[in-house]
């Protein structure tokens, strides 16, 4: 297994394929890929012109997380950069590179939430998962901050032609989530998504499905009855194989404790 790309650690990684990944020239593929990037690196072969200190500033900070250091990176290049920075980055081959550009969006100060959500839909609908991860996780905080129109306007992104786009409107507002905080609002209220879940009850791509049921599912360990009613409506109300997929999927944390 050892330098093959589907290895599960770093070291499984062939030092030519690393090199690709460091200097900007190829995407990850794997969440080891995605992981095994070195920031400082990638940072000096891609963008020469915002100074040593910003590559050194990252070295120092290649053992934290790197949810911290998508931050990091982020905060690095964007002055350097200016006003250009989005437009820049978010069009570059190296996916890692369009996360930073994930983040520059998700720091921009005086943005309305509506055009925050505009800056970061190419992103949302990037053709890497990796990149529609980091799209999510760094507008979050500003959903989560002024959730009632970020409702109003993600249950927009439900009637989007691109699967991806439906799903970042759910997955985006879990109450739970993924490395990331939880929305307290949601947890106890979970009725306020419903202007997003309801249009993608019966979605016909598993993609979305998945994010659908996920985000049921985190609803259910704080409300377990509220899931459950939600689900017996639904699939009363739409006998589809793809919201009996979402609703099993939702009730998956509940029935293993019947």
């Amino acid at each position: 297994m050892s330098g093959k790309r589907t290895g599960n650690r770093v070291e499984d990684i062939a030092p030519a394929r690393l090199a690709l990944l460091n200097s900007g020239a190829a995407e990850a593929t794997t969440l080891t890929e995605c992981l095994a990037v070195d920031f400082a690196a990638l940072m000096r072969a891609t963008l020469p012109g915002i100074g040593e200190d910003a590559a050194v500033i990252m070295e120092s900070a290649q053992g934290t997380g790197i949810s911290k250091r998508m931050v990091l990176a982020a905060a690095l290049v964007c002055d350097p950069l200016g006003k250009g920075a989005i437009e820049r980055l978010q069009v570059h081959p190296s996916d890692t590179v369009r996360g930073w550009a994930c983040f520059v969006i998700g720091a921009a100060q005086d943005m309305p939430l509506a055009a925050r959500l505009e800056a970061i839909r190419p992103l949302a609908d990037d053709h890497r998962f990796g990149v529609r991860e980091w799209s999510w996780m760094a507008v979050r905080p500003h959903l989560a901050a002024d959730l009632d129109q970020a409702i109003v306007h993600l249950s927009k992104w439900t009637k989007a032609p691109s699967e991806r786009l439906r799903r970042f409107a759910c997955e985006a507002i879990r109450p739970r989530g993924v490395w990331c905080t939880h929305i307290g609002a949601l947890k106890q209220h979970p009725e306020k998504a419903l202007p997003v879940l309801e249009p993608l009850r019966a979605d016909a791509v598993p993609y979305v499905q998945d994010s659908v049921g996920n985000w049921l599912n985190d609803a259910a360990k704080d409300q377990p009855g509220w899931v459950r009613a939600l689900c017996a409506r639904w699939i009363a109300e739409n006998p589809d194989p793809a919201t009996a997929r979402i609703c099993k999927r939702a009730l998956r944390s509940i029935d293993c404790k019947s």
